[in-house]
Parts: structure tokens; sequence; C-alpha cells
């Protein structure tokens, strides 16, 4: 099968601890072990990622670059370190690419006047508040935390589409579409610009994952899979949907809202099924033994 896998900046940077080179590195060799079963079942996979702790760290140092160039940077240092873990992991022989990739958004998009996309540490509410008054972020809430949120507008067209369909054609396995992409926006004059915004990475995924005509879709987080009743003594993990059920259930906006509509979108575009998982978990979400799968039929 063509699996794309969607890692999440938060599964790369475990919540709650403080972002250190080791411990992304850790993370990552985790998700480069449980990618490794997936590429020795013969499956060609298609590696994506986010950014949004790393992005958010970086901002904190001065806010020198605009949050596009801050995505390109992340990408480059997570990439590196998937290539060298998957190397270690895998067949010495195999070839990967990291990619920069620009995904271009529309300028209009309502998600510039209402930012929802969580980027950076969390913080208290105090420590919130303090710090959106001196640089002038926007604060959201992420479960008993707060954090700096930013415009997360939707992913029209992938620009590297074509060089990721040559590198694939070459048996290249490609990390590419990395915190969403690097959002852009086409000038009057037909030339492209980056703009200050994160782009869901599960809907730049999504739209990958379409536009490759891949089987399935895989989202990797720091949680077992989608749960109804989140938060509450009711709580209980789904473990299969259909988009049509999903839909008349209610999902946070900055978390697991975005890889719901993903996965939806994904089911109905391709008839291919997505599932939402941990980290480690690969293998089993494609068996479909553990997770939330998502699809047109059981």
């Amino acid at each position: 099968m063509r699996i794309v896998v969607a890692l999440g900046g938060n599964a790369l940077s475990k919540r709650g601890e403080p972002l250190t080179a080791e411990g992304q590195r850790e993370s990552i060799r985790i998700a480069a072990g449980s990618l490794a079963a997936l590429l020795e079942a013969g499956h060609e996979v298609v590696i994506t990622h986010g950014n949004g702790p790393q992005v958010g760290y970086l901002a904190l140092q001065g806010g020198v670059f605009p949050l596009d160039v801050l995505g390109a940077e992340t990408d480059g240092m997570i990439g590196y370190v998937l290539q060298q873990e998957l190397d270690n992991a895998y067949m010495p022989d195999a070839q990967y690419a990291t990619l920069l990739t620009q995904i271009e958004v529309d300028p209009d998009d309502p998600a510039f006047q209402a930012p929802t996309k969580f980027i950076g540490p969390i913080y208290s509410h105090e420590d919130a508040e303090k710090l959106g008054k001196e640089r002038g972020w926007t604060i959201g809430q992420d479960g008993a935390h707060f954090r700096r949120t930013v415009p997360s507008p939707r992913p029209k067209r992938i620009l590297e589409l074509g060089v990721i369909e040559l590198l694939l054609a070459q048996k290249v396995i490609v990390i590419c579409a990395g915190g969403g992409g690097i959002p852009v926006v086409q000038k009057a004059d037909g030339s492209m610009i980056g703009v200050e915004a994160v782009i869901d990475k599960d809907h730049a995924s999504g739209l990958l994952a379409r536009e490759l005509n891949a089987d399935a879709f895989l989202m990797l987080t720091d949680v077992e899979g989608v749960f109804e009743g989140w938060g509450t003594p009711e709580q209980a993990i789904i473990p299969y949907a259909t988009p049509h059920m999903l839909e008349m259930m209610s999902f946070p906006a900055g978390s697991m809202g975005p890889k719901v509509e993903a996965a939806c979108d994904f089911a109905l575009g391709t008839g291919g099924f997505a599932a939402i998982g941990r980290l480690s978990d690969c293998m089993q979400l494609v068996d479909g033994t553990t997770g939330t799968r998502i699809g047109l039929k059981p």
C-alpha cells in the first residue's frame, strides 16, 4: 500500500517537558522504529511531521525571522534527525530525501482573523497573559494549560507535488510537507511569498495523501486515538467511525478537530482509510487493532 504517515509535533516533543535535542531524538527514534515496520512489510511510505513546539521555541528567541522561515528551519532540523534514525532502524541501502515543501494558501482565508493553531510550549494562565501583552501574541487554552495561537489557513496547492512524485518513482522514501508545509501566497504578478502562519499539519498531510492517491493516511500523536467525551469520566475511545458518524460529534479546534476533519476528507475523497493513534503503533493502526480507524465501511 501507499501510506502517508503524519507525525505529530507534540508526539515528537513530549507535552509538558522541555524541548531538548536529546528528547526530540528519542521521540524520533521511536517513530523511526515504528515506520521501519511499515517499510519492512513492503509498504510505500511518505512521511510528514508537525513542528508546532519547535517553531514556537524558535519564535521565543527574539522574533527576528517570520513563521514561514522558522518553519523551513525546523523542517530541515527534524528531517535530518528523521533520516538518520530511519537509516539506523531500516535497511542501510534505502534512500531518503527531506524536501522543503511550499504550500499555497488563500490570503483571504478567515483563519487569518481567528488564530487557533497552537505553537510553542505550554504556560500557566499568568505567564501566558504576560507574554501575550509583551509580544502581542494571541493566547488560547490547550487543555489545562495555555499556549500561543497563530493563524492556520487551509492548504490549497502543494507546489512541490511533482518533485515528490518523481522521488517516489525512484523508490526514495520522502519526508515532506513538514509542519504543514511552508505557507505561501501568490501575489498579483504571479510570484510567491511566505506568510506569517502555520498550516495545520494534518490538513496539509491529508491534501498530500489525496493528491498522491494514497491507500491509507495515518496520523500519529501522543494519545491512543479519538475519544468520545474526552476529559470526562465517561470518555471512551472510538475504534471505528465513518465520516458521517464523526460529523455528529464535536472535537477541539486546536488539537483533535483538524485530525478528524482531515481523516474524513481523505476517506470521502479516496475511499481509503485514515487512522489516528500513538507514535509507536504504525503497524497496529494499519491492521486496525488499535487507535481509531475512519473509513466509508467497516
